[in-house]
Formats: structure tokens, C-alpha cells, sequence
């Protein structure tokens, strides 16, 4: 079954061409069938390539999802066009009192700022504690994954001497895992951040659960599973040339910055990065929706009751 997106959203067209089943609203609501309602709260500034990434995941399953994009109310992007937010976008103030199969926050390219400093803060922790009555699982990406930590267990961010970028491997610490049913017992994983959540914070904290971690950068999948909730540092959603996009930026703003690690073939910027990780992408995000077509109420009234 496909993913339901507006045809007028750019991701429908960049999907179709993929071959990524993709139906339209209208259509699927002929349809005799209750859809998996999932929403993406998107903190990226790039929204587009940020919605197409993750949709392009999640409509990879054999169930029909409603997805559904939310912005922060009050913050005001300037990457993405005013009439593309308000063609595709809600406020979270305006999806308060509906519910959701399952939600995933973004990350954020705010690492520098402490968690408090940023303008949306306050809503952010609302939706956060909003979750647990109104969203069955919960997905947390990068700093919107370590935002959630520190709101709910208290998990500090650490500033690493150097950015994290690059293809790093890391192991599967929980081969029975219903979220990694299929993984290999090692895997490569994009990393992109400049802060770090240490596995002795995690490990701290009654209830959580490591997934997936690597020797050079540290946990990456972890598991809450009392509050229905998964946590992943890195970036499986990743395009193939996303790190080469970042990489270049940089460049071109003289920026100091080193060649993704194990990105390039043969660390060499001038050839083609081959991607790596995509089956691992698509098994990740296709588990986690049948988690949640497993165990979600068949009446969305009866989610956090």
C-alpha cells in the first residue's frame, strides 16, 4: 500500500519517479481502509528535501499512511518558500488536540545553542510531553532525539573537539530487536553533528536500551521503551549526496572542514559517493511502522488511554 501525499507536494512527483507507491488524497479516500497516521514535525531548514527524505522511507511499507508535515508554530523559516509552508504545513497549535500512530521530530542545525536558548524551546518540550497522550511511538532524530533525552531523562549534550562527519560502522548491539529485525551484525550510518550524547548518561538511566552504537561516535539507536519511543543520532534518512552537499557548502563559505570519513571511495572528494546504507534505512523505518500497525488502537480516540 502507498504513502497518501498531495499531489501538488514536490515529494509526490520525486517519489513517483522512484517508484515509491504514492497515492493521492482523493484516491485514498475511497479506499474501505484506516491508514497509519504519521506525522513529521520538520525542524530542518531545508523542509523539502528534509520531507522527501523521510516519506520516502516510510511510504516503503506495505500499509497505507496518512502523513501528515508540522512546523513549530511560532518560528519562521527562511529556506523554504512562505507559500510551500502554507500549502503542506500545520502549526503544532492547530494538530494539539488530534492524534497520531506515530510522530517524528527532526534534527535541528542549532547544536551550539544550549537546549533553553532556543526560541522554540518551550513549544518543543510541550510537544514532547504532548506525545504521551496523543502520538502511540514516538521517532526523536538527531538533536530533536537528544532534545527529547534532556527533557525527559535529564541526558546532557557533549561538544566533540571536532565534528562527526563522515560514514562511521557501528554494531547491532540487539540482533532480537523487533527494530532491527533483518540488520546485518554491522552497519555504515552518515553522521553529521558536532555534539555527542555519551553511553554512560545512557546507560545511567533506568529503561533505556542501546540498539545500534559505534566505537568512534558512540550510541545511536536507543530505545525508551516504557514511553513508546526510539532515539537515533544519526542520519539513516540520509540522500546519497547529502554529506557531499554539506562538504561543499563548507568549502565554498572557507570554512575549515575535513573530508567526510569513508564517504568518498578513496576519501577522494573529486569522485562519487556510493551509498551504503539505504537497505539499512528502509528496514529501520519499515520496522518501526509495523510496530505501530501492530500494536496501535484500530480507533485513534483510544491512543494514550
Amino acid at each position: 500500500m502507498p504513502i497518501t501525499l498531495p499531489e501538488s507536494l514536490p515529494a509526490f512527483d520525486v517519489l513517483s519517479r522512484e517508484g515509491v507507491m504514492v497515492m493521492s488524497q482523493s484516491r485514498a479516500a475511497r479506499q474501505d481502509i484506516r491508514p497509519l497516521r504519521i506525522g513529521l514535525l520538520n525542524l530542518m531548514p531545508k523542509k523539502i528535501q528534509t520531507e522527501t527524505q523521510f516519506a520516502r522511507l516510510i511510504g516503503a511499507t506495505p500499509l497505507q499512511i496518512d502523513f501528515q508535515l508540522i512546523r513549530m508554530t511560532e518560528h519562521e523559516t527562511r529556506n523554504t518558500a512562505a507559500e510551500h509552508m502554507a500549502a503542506f504545513y500545520r502549526p503544532f497549535r492547530d494538530v494539539r488536540e488530534e492524534k497520531f500512530d506515530g510522530l517524528v521530530i527532526t534534527g535541528a542545525p542549532i547544536e551550539h545553542l544550549p537546549y533553553e536558548a532556543v526560541t522554540y524551546w518551550d513549544e518543543l518540550t510541550e510537544v514532547f510531553d504532548w506525545t504521551q497522550s496523543h502520538v502511540h511511538s514516538t521517532f526523536g532524530v538527531c538533536w530533536g532525539g537528544m532534545a527529547l533525552l534532556h527533557h525527559v531523562h535529564g541526558i546532557p549534550k557533549h561538544a566533540l573537539p571536532g565534528k562527526a562527519f563522515g560514514c562511521f560502522r557501528h554494531r547491532n548491539l540487539a540482533p532480537a530487536s523487533p527494530y532491527l529485525r533483518g540488520f546485518s551484525d554491522d552497519l555504515l550510518i552518515p553522521v553529521s553533528r558536532w555534539t555527542e550524547i555519551r553511553q554512560s548518561d545512557v546507560d545511567a538511566v533506568p529503561g533505556l536500551t542501546t540498539l545500534l552504537a559505534s566505537p568512534e561516535v558512540g550510541p545511536c539507536l536507543i530505545e525508551d521503551a516504557a514511553r513508546r519511543t526510539l532515539v537515533i543520532l544519526n542520519h539513516l534518512e540520509y540522500d546519497s549526496g547529502t554529506l557531499k552537499e554539506e562538504y561543499d557548502r563548507d568549502i565554498a563559505a572557507g570554512r575549515s572542514i575535513a573530508v567526510p570519513v569513508n564517504y568518498y571511495p578513496g576519501d577522494d572528494p573529486a569522485r562519487t559517493p556510493t551509498n551504503r546504507w539505504r537497505s539499512h534505512a528502509h528496514l529501520l523505518y519499515g520496522n518501526w511502522i509495523n510496530e505501530i500497525y501492530q500494536s496501535t488502537p484500530y480507533d485513534l480516540a483510544q491512543i494514550g488511554r
